[in-house]
């Protein structure tokens, strides 16, 4: 079971990550981690989650994928059309 300092790190973790939290809360989130190892750990995860996630949506699928997609569609839409 979590204080209410964990309560709060772990609800407003989100936040936290994407810097979306006014400058004192994110002080009180940033204070809490330094201090508890639990929260940390979830912070390390949500961190590395959110790099995954970026790095992910830079990369582009291959020519050759995009090309086999596309003609799926236009015989998909041409029995259904």
């Amino acid at each position: 079971m979590g204080d209410c300092g964990c309560d709060k790190a772990k609800a407003e973790l989100e936040e936290y990550l994407h810097a979306e939290l006014r400058k004192e809360d994110a002080a009180d989130i940033r204070a809490h981690l330094d201090g508890c190892t639990d929260c940390a750990e979830e912070h390390t995860v949500g961190v590395q989650l959110t790099m995954a996630l970026k790095q992910a949506c830079k990369e582009t699928a291959p020519e050759e994928l995009k090309d086999q997609v596309l003609a799926r569609l236009r015989a998909v839409q041409a029995t259904h059309g």
